[in-house]
């Protein structure tokens, strides 16, 4: 970890403003060794795992250093997928708040190629593409790369992998000689290497290598839901689990703050902590928790560096950290002393792969957290409300209170009981005893597929396997069981490939090359065979689609035969490496096992 700021890093003044404003304290470890070399001019490679900041890594020094007065793109970052893109975007249109001249332009398949042309007529300055649909608009001369100063390639290994290999060289190939390059990779594949060799030039390197190991003693959970519900799934949390001390881990100072407000309306005790507060308030605030006198912080990681409390039992990651260092940093603030200790870690779905990477790292298994329910939760308030009456009857003088019962009872001619029922009734209206709870849907391994009846081919988050391939016997012809035919309107006239079709399905129904069956390509139109059940907003989807700036004219087949013209043509079948052994075919090199995508 490192204790340097950004401030000491050398970013502009208007780029500083935009980090203070997102509440960012220290740089990540690849911030801290990527920006000082991107601000001097070098090529960079950079090689650090997803969920390190690396968009920052690059964005911050090259916002800070580039010229944005020219109306042609003075920046250009590649992207595997469409998603990245778009995230990508937004966090650099945050950085560049205080950049008048800086326009971002995000460019990628399955979005009406006219939006984007209209929005990069408003002389976008940063255009962050996907590499097949900036080849469209390369061959569209909608896009002049002639002008750019500095090149990124993020997730390079994922790009290369996704069969992008062509497109990437192609555009590598238009970029200045002059500009700056910077490559960022979690993995060095041999594809990474030739890129590297190629064109990345003289550069430095960046390099963040996992060094960490957990603490055993240290129960580790993690608990899926949706961004909008993470406060409430907190506040059950919070309530369903016994501790004695809690830190609550965020990103930014401003979190520290807004969470403990919230946290404070809702009956809970907490206070913040972050680099913000004077050294004299932050003791004092960790004073109070090991003294007892608040049982919450809300911490940012720079504020809890070296914070031993041994009351601590729980460690709430509220917010996913940057790296695997980060994580058994926080992890750490519990089960001192030789104690037990506990880690709930919130992730939203995408940071699925985040909780992959810390495993990984860390070489433990994080285990999958139950929401508290309802029932558990009365159970924990009715709990303590007995346990608060008990301690009122035990420390506190209460002739005259018993008076006003017995008065009030003879009054109303009611039993005491009855009293006591309304008393108590009034008392726990600020935190009912009986909460009427709305359903926090929490994202299992098996809530986050389909349901049964939907095939979870169509789930956009499956594993790639090798299918033993069966023909269907309801008398569709040659059509693989368990999967449909359908009609595309594009073929060999259109310069359209397997490759295309393959590339542009995955592109917009998220649906993996394996789960892609056979296809036939003809001069005039095509064939593939996808899974069967389709979910109807896949289908809109696909039959909206473009390919090759093509309309797919996507369509189930039915049993009508193809146009005459067409009967007679010989299909065009994908070659596949398991049709044949490896032995009976040429050559002595293995057949190579990259997953090939098309264009996005």
């Amino acid at each position: 970890m490192t204790d340097i700021s950004f401030t000491d890093l050398g970013l502009s003044p208007a780029v500083l403003q935009a980090v203070k404003q997102a509440g960012y304290e220290t740089p990540s470890p690849i911030q801290a060794k990527a920006i000082p070399i991107l601000l001097r001019g070098e090529n960079l490679l950079g090689t650090a795992q997803t969920g390190t900041g690396k968009t920052a890594a690059f964005a911050l020094p090259l916002l800070s250093r580039l010229h944005f007065s020219s109306a042609a793109p003075a920046l250009l970052i590649l992207t595997p997928t469409r998603e990245l893109a778009i995230q990508v975007a937004e966090t650099i249109t945050r950085y560049a708040a205080h950049l008048p001249k800086v326009s971002v332009v995000p460019v990628y398949g399955g979005q009406d190629i006219g939006i984007q042309l209209r929005a990069l007529k408003r002389k976008a300055t940063v255009i962050v593409a996907t590499p097949g649909r900036l080849i469209d608009h390369l061959e569209r001369n909608s896009i002049d790369l002639s002008e750019i100063q500095a090149i990124v390639l993020d997730e390079a290994d994922e790009m290369l992998d996704m069969g992008f290999m062509e497109d990437v060289e192609k555009i590598l190939s238009s970029i200045p000689e002059t500009a700056q390059r910077a490559l960022f990779s979690a993995t060095m594949p041999v594809s990474v290497k030739k890129i590297i060799e190629r064109y990345l030039g003289r550069y430095s390197e960046a390099c963040i290598e996992s060094k960490t190991s957990t603490v055993e003693k240290v129960r580790q959970r993690y608990l899926t839901v949706r961004s909008e519900h993470k406060l409430e799934a907190l506040t059950r949390v919070l309530e369903g689990e016994e501790f004695d001390g809690m830190l609550i881990f965020v990103r930014t100072k401003q979190a520290t703050a807004e969470l403990s407000e919230k946290l404070e309306a809702r009956g809970f005790n907490t206070a913040p902590l972050s680099g913000d507060l004077a050294q004299a308030l932050r003791e004092r605030t960790i004073n109070r928790l090991k003294d007892g006198k608040i049982d919450i912080v809300i911490a940012t990681d720079v504020a809890a560096r070296g914070l031993d409390v041994n009351r601590i039992t729980h460690v709430v990651n509220y917010d996913i950290p940057y790296d695997t260092e980060s994580y058994v940093h926080r992890i750490g603030r519990t089960g001192r002393a030789g104690r037990d200790g506990n880690a709930i870690l919130f992730i939203t779905p995408r940071e699925r792969k985040l909780l992959k990477m810390i495993e990984k790292a860390t070489r433990q298994s994080i285990e999958q957290m139950e929401m508290p329910s309802g029932e558990q939760i009365s159970e924990r308030r009715i709990l303590a409300f007995e346990k608060n009456i008990a301690d009122t009857i035990e420390n506190n003088p209460l002739e005259e209170f018993r008076s006003v019962v017995e008065n009030l009872s003879e009054k109303l001619s009611l039993p005491v009981l009855e009293i006591a029922a309304a008393v108590t009734y009034l008392a726990q209206k600020g935190q009912p005893l009986f909460p009427e709870m709305e359903t926090i849907e929490t994202l299992t391994e098996s809530k986050s597929s389909k349901s049964k009846n939907e095939k979870a081919s169509f789930d956009g988050d499956f594993k790639e396997k090798k299918r033993i391939r069966k023909e269907r016997k309801d008398g569709l012809d040659g059509v693989e069981e368990g999967f449909e035919r359908y009609y595309l309107a594009v073929g060999r006239k259109h310069h359209v490939s397997p490759r295309d079709i393959v590339g542009a399905i995955a592109g917009e129904a998220d649906i993996p090359s394996a789960e892609i069956g056979r296809i036939k390509l003809f001069d005039a139109f095509s064939t593939v065979e996808l899974p069967e059940g389709m979910p109807k907003d896949i289908f809109k989807t696909l039959k909206k689609m473009f390919i090759r700036n093509n309309p797919s004219g996507f369509r189930l087949m039915t049993d009508e035969p193809p146009p005459a013209s067409s009967r007679r043509e010989k299909p065009f079948r994908a070659k596949s490496t398991h049709e044949k052994p490896f032995k009976e075919r040429s050559g002595n090199k293995p057949p190579r096992r990259t997953r090939r995508f098309g264009r996005h």
